[in-house]
């Protein structure tokens, strides 16, 4: 379960890490100055999508 819960995690980050790209692409609309809100909300998105996408590779592990 352990190394579950890394995947999922590892999963999270790399799907937050993403929002790198939107930031090269629209530095004005996103930014962390005037755009945190909007950054913080492609991380979210990002995020949440890499994690579902792995919960469905690797479904919730039955425990013991």
């Amino acid at each position: 379960m352990n190394g579950w819960i890394k995947g999922l995690l590892a999963a999270a980050i790399g799907g937050a890490a993403n929002t790198i790209a939107v930031v090269i692409v629209d530095p004005v609309n996103f930014n962390l100055v005037t755009g945190a809100g909007k950054v913080a909300t492609v991380a979210a998105v990002g995020a949440i999508m890499s994690a579902a996408a792995y919960l469905k590779k690797s479904p919730i592990p039955e425990g013991k």
